[in-house]
């Protein structure tokens, strides 16, 4: 009887799949322009580093939507995306605010980046820990401040002092560590910040808000660092605003349950 003869195939029959592939290339991508950030830094090119910074987190912000969009989310890429943020958000920023200014500070200065690089990762693993709950309206919210919301909120100083806003004389040998301090403290806090998952807008008011789009990309080609600047500082002063929000949220649907379990009770009874 004639043996079946074992095929050997160099290629397997499994393909991958193209809309795998593509948000894969873009967080790659991503994580190669958070690299060069650091190499701007080094040769003190620093306003180039913040605009690989901006540019690694306008990738980071579009390739999750557009692996959703097609269907071309998976394991690895949600693993990958982590690691780029850790690159992109944590060591890169650390990396350019000690080369700009925490090296004057001796040992403290790299003691904060350390710091700062540690909670980076923390929030990250975190996040995918707690990634694939059930859905419910805490899915507006962070916990926390993202990492690339901190990354950013680490250069303000630096992205300030490139800006024509000269009516401040500001220390940056004491700013430079607050902002440290107080931003890696964020990152790990359960603090409720916005996500803007999950925006609904009326029919009437998507030509405003195209147009605001438009307007703030016109400025942000013409005045850079200055719009970066003032969108820092307008997402600290949103952060009180997202913890009371999410108070009264949590409230809310707290008495709603509450409700609920007394009616099913009153039914069993």
């Amino acid at each position: 009887m004639e043996q079946p003869k074992n095929n050997l195939k160099i290629v397997t029959d499994k393909k991958t799949n193209a809309r795998v592939i593509l948000p894969n290339m873009l967080t790659l991508i991503g994580v190669c322009i958070g690299l060069s950030s650091i190499r701007f830094a080094l040769d003190g090119k620093f306003e180039f580093a913040i605009i690989a910074i901006m540019f690694a987190a306008l990738i980071d912000g579009l390739d999750g939507r557009i692996a959703r969009l097609i269907k071309g989310t998976s394991k690895v890429g949600k693993e990958l995306d982590s690691l780029t943020d850790m690159i992109s958000f944590g060591v890169a920023p650390a990396f350019i605010m000690y080369f700009w200014k925490l090296n004057t500070l001796g040992r403290f200065g790299w003691l904060l980046c350390l710091i700062y690089v540690i909670c980076v990762a923390l929030r990250l693993a975190r996040f995918n820990v707690n990634t694939g709950q059930a859905p419910s309206w805490r899915d507006n919210f962070f916990e926390g401040v993202p990492s690339p919301a901190g990354g950013i909120l680490v250069l303000t100083p630096l992205i300030f002092s490139l800006t024509s806003f000269d009516f401040i004389n500001i220390n940056y040998d004491i700013v430079v560590p607050v902002f440290f301090i107080a931003t890696s403290l964020l990152l790990i806090s359960k603090f409720p910040s916005y996500s803007f998952k999950k925006i609904v807008i009326q029919r009437k008011a998507t030509i405003f808000l195209l147009f605001g789009i438009v307007l703030f990309f016109g400025l942000l080609l013409i005045y850079p660092f200055n719009v970066i600047s003032i969108s820092a500082i307008i997402y600290l002063g949103m952060l009180p605003i997202s913890f009371f929000h999410y108070q009264k949220l949590k409230k809310q649907n707290e008495d709603q349950n509450y409700k609920d379990e007394d009616d099913d009770l009153e039914d069993i009874l």
